[in-house]
């Protein structure tokens, strides 16, 4: 089985008729699971985007380099 991501105007007309075609000959949709904001933050943990600093000026001398 193959997995085709495709991008299209929902509004067009011509291309919503075609795609319930497929969707009827067999076609299944599948949704891209959505990330959590828990997940996104521990990726960023993991990722080490994760910053501290000792006081204001501390973070404000990172956030200006």
């Amino acid at each position: 089985m193959a997995t085709v991501t495709l991008k299209y105007d929902a509004r067009n007309k011509n291309i919503s008729a075609l795609l319930d075609v497929i969707m009827n000959l067999g076609a299944v949709s599948v949704d891209k699971p959505r990330k959590t904001g828990l997940d996104e933050s521990i990726e960023d943990i993991k990722m080490g985007r994760v910053y501290t600093a000792k006081n204001a000026k501390d973070l404000i001398a990172q956030c200006l380099q």
